[in-house]
Formats: C-alpha cells, structure tokens, sequence
C-alpha cells in the first residue's frame, strides 16, 4: 500500500516500497517553481511526470536513482536540473530535449559516457560533470556558447575535444584530479577566463599560449610534472593566485616579475635552487611560500616586497639569513625559518 510520505512546498509527495509514486500539486494552490526532493532516499521516478510540468528547478541529490524515464524529456520548462549524488550510469536521449536548461549538474555519479546529444543544450550557464567515470568528452561540447561554469573534476579525462576552445563564455574551469598528459592548447582561446583549476593531472609542461589568458585571475596548477614555466608567463597581468606547489620546478622565468597585480603566490615542494631578481618587482604581492625547496641564497631583491603579510621559508638550505629579513618583520611581515 502506497503511503503519504510528506509535504514540499505545494505537492504531496506519495512513496510506496519501491520510490515515489506521485507528486500530487494541485491542492488549491498555485504548483511551486522549485521541486526539492534532495535526500528522500527515492529509487524510481512516478509513471506520469504531469504534476511536474510547472517546475522550473528540479532537485534530486542525495538519492538512490540508477535511472531516468525518457518521460523527463517532457519538463520542457525546466530551467535547472540537479541529479548530484545518486547511483546514475547513463542518460536517457529525452534529457537532451531540455532546451531551456540553464543549470545542469550530474556530479558524483557513475557516468562513463556524455552522448554527444548535450550539444543540444545550448542555453547551459553551469554544467557539473565532476566525480564521475568519463575518458571523453562528445566534440558536440564545443556548441555550449553560453557556458560560464564548466566542472570535470574527478574523471579519467587524457584530453579534451578539439571544439573545447569554442567554450567562449567560459571564466570558471575546472578539470583537476583527471590524467590529462599535455596542457591542452584550446584552453588558451578561452579569452574570458578567470579561473583555472587543473591540479592533480600528469602534464609536464605548458605551452606558450598561456599567455594568452589576459583575465586570468587564478591559476591552480598544483601536482602536476611541471619542470619549468614558459616566458609567456608574464604576460598574465591579472593573474592574482598562482599555486604551483608539489611539481618539480628548477627555475622561474625572470618574467614572473611581470605578474604586477599577483598577490599569492604558492611555490611549496618544488626543487628551486634559486629565485630570480625580478621577484621583487611584486609589488602586490602578499603571500610567498617557498616551503621544502633546495634555496642556498635568496635575492636582495625581495626587500621591495612593500605588502608581503606571510613568507614561508621553511625546509630549505639557506647558508646566511639576509639581514632584510628583519626588516620584513618590521613592516608586520610574518616569516617563518
């Protein structure tokens, strides 16, 4: 026997042994836009979806659903759909009709394949793909131009589709904890990007292009196998965080003295056995973290750090102390030997 299970919003919500049943909204009221049944532990969709054919944002996270109906394709007014954390190893081809969808997310699930149907969404602002078992991405990708927020982190992604550099909407990036082998070049046409997330991959190098990322404000390049940096570096004049901790760099460019608007700057567990002159030209630098590398000297240069709050010198082998380091701790510097 079906039993009543609760109220959300303006529906009643009808479970028997097997999941949902119905959610009944015509109660006297107007049906609710939002429909969130995060957590109800529901297993099955109801035969009929037209109680739900008002609902803008649909919330299933936290569930138990293996599947979909190809009768989810009818919420064509669906303007966010958010499946996070259920049991789901493919799409129905009806979920590609959802032509109004603005916010997708399909994180932590196990999806090993995107068909390339999603090209179809073309008003996507956010798609969530993360923590899922993906090795490509569909070229059909490329077709999302009004895509700001794109996140794979958490896959078994090598590479990226050729159209990935059409993403031209795109200022948040996330691909981290994948096995991208190279830096993919595409990401350098992405000219509106702010932020870039790619830690925990297997490239060894970037290419020159990266320079090309003029708005880039954050780049999170944490352990990877990079040995050095590409000159171009220094043309990312926005760039504000820089975090290259945990790869095996031997040098800097000279040309990081040309971040001026850079303030946090990570460099923790590389193989530095020296830090160019031109560092000190950071003038807005105000983190520094040079923890566990192979320093026997620091350059004088580093006095001109007129804003820095915190330097991380630990783990190192430095020979003499500079006598301006006193004077950074004079200026309210925090540094750490």
């Amino acid at each position: 026997m079906p039993y009543t299970f609760a109220r959300v919003g303006g529906y009643t919500l009808t479970f028997d042994e097997h999941g949902l049943t119905t959610a009944d909204g015509k109660l006297g009221m107007d049906n609710p836009k939002i429909l969130d049944l995060t957590g109800k532990k529901i297993s099955t969709f109801p035969e009929s979806l037209d109680d739900w054919l008002a609902v803008d944002e649909l919330i299933l996270d936290d569930n138990l659903l293996v599947s979909l109906p190809e009768n989810i394709g009818q919420l064509i007014d669906l303007r966010s759909l958010s499946l996070y954390k259920n049991r789901l190893t493919l799409l129905p081809r009806s979920i590609w009709k959802l032509k109004n969808l603005h916010a997708l997310n399909i994180a932590d699930n196990l999806i090993p394949l995107i068909s390339e149907g999603i090209g179809n969404l073309v008003e996507l602002h956010m798609l969530d793909l993360g923590h899922n078992q993906l090795s490509v991405l569909p070229e059909s990708l490329g077709e999302l131009k009004n895509l700001a927020f794109l996140y794979l982190s958490n896959n078994r992604l090598r590479s990226l589709p050729r159209s990935f550099e059409k993403l031209n909407a795109l200022v948040y990036l996330n691909i981290t904890d994948n096995q991208l082998v190279s830096f993919p070049e595409g990401i350098c046409r992405l000219n509106h990007l702010v932020e870039l997330r790619l830690y925990n991959n297997l490239f060894t190098a970037l290419v020159e292009s990266i320079g090309d990322l003029a708005d880039l404000r954050e780049m999170h390049l944490m352990n990877n196998r990079l040995a050095s940096l590409p000159v171009s570096l220094g043309k990312m004049k926005c760039l504000r965080k820089l975090d290259l901790q945990d790869n095996p760099l031997k040098v800097l460019p000279e040309t990081i003295g040309d971040l001026e608007d850079l303030n946090e700057l990570n460099l923790r567990n590389n193989q530095l056995v020296s830090i160019p002159e031109s560092l000190g030209r950071l003038k807005n630098l105000r983190f520094l973290d040079l923890r566990a590398n192979r320093l026997k000297a620091l350059p004088d240069s580093m006095l001109n750090l007129e804003k820095l709050e915190k330097l991380d010198l630990r783990w190192n082998r430095l020979s003499i102390i500079p006598d301006w380091i006193h004077i950074l701790e004079g200026r309210g510097c925090t540094v750490y030997l």
